[in-house]
């Protein structure tokens, strides 16, 4: 068996382990938050083509809003999808550049063992204006602490990267992208448990850098300007839910 095989198993194996935990009573739970949160985000894409790297378990119900119809899903398996079917491996897309509208990557970045190279080519397929929406483990977080003592067993999601917000706001930036919105959520402990609503609450208002996930939109522009970083400290939450930046941050460019 090749290294790059083997290297290709393994990688398919953690990512079903992940789809599987979806359906475990946290799993549930998070599917259910990023779930709410990405409909919030897709419901007013637009365009012919949209990408999805990675699953939400079994959940496709959050693009019952979307405008897309036409969606293809790369996975390691054929699974039951709204859409067309690609197996393959996020490091290598098998599609055309500047074909895409808009990308969806579902924990992809924390699973991948080159989560630039597939930032790389979600860049490449995507046409100038398209979205990228980025869902991620934030290792500042009760969530990074849990993978402290539990990556050791190499259970899901414990054995993922946990790619940092300012890390990948840093690598979208120097690939000509710019962070439209940000939304945050599991404040709390990641246990069974779905209690400690108001913990949520207080979290996306006080401290939103502590958040355990993360879910980022970002537009590929067609000229590139100099990087610009967008803090945490600078973000405040519009509504419930969403972050944007502040006027300052606006106002400093």
């Amino acid at each position: 068996m090749s290294q790059s095989k083997a290297l290709n198993d393994k990688n398919n194996d953690i990512n079903q382990k992940f789809i599987d935990w979806y359906s475990s009573a946290l799993g549930s739970r998070v599917a259910n938050s990023e779930g709410d949160a990405l409909a919030s985000m897709v419901h007013d894409l637009f365009g012919y083509q949209l990408l999805q790297l990675g699953e939400l378990g079994n959940d496709v119900d959050f693009l019952a809003s979307c405008p897309i119809r036409r969606r293809v899903l790369l996975s390691h398996r054929a699974p039951a999808f709204t859409g067309s079917v690609i197996v393959g491996q996020a490091q290598q897309l098998p599609i055309a550049a500047d074909s895409i509208d808009a990308a969806i990557l579902v924990h992809t970045l924390d699973f991948s063992p080159d989560p630039h190279q597939v930032l790389r080519e979600v860049e490449r397929v995507l046409i100038a204006e398209g979205r990228v929406i980025v869902v991620g483990f934030n290792p500042f977080s009760l969530w990074g602490v849990w993978r402290l003592f539990g990556r050791w067993r190499g259970a899901v999601p414990w054995s993922g990267h946990f790619l940092s917000y300012p890390r990948l706001n840093d690598w979208l930036s120097l690939m000509g992208f710019a962070v439209e919105r940000l939304d945050v959520m599991e404040f709390r402990p990641p246990t069974r448990g779905s209690g400690l609503h108001g913990v949520e609450r207080l979290g996306r208002q006080v401290w939103p850098m502590l958040a355990g996930i993360y879910v980022v939109r970002a537009v590929k522009r067609v000229a590139r300007v100099t990087p610009l970083r967008q803090r945490w400290a600078r973000l405040r939450v519009r509504g419930p839910r969403v972050i944007e930046p502040t006027v300052r941050e606006i106002n400093d460019v």
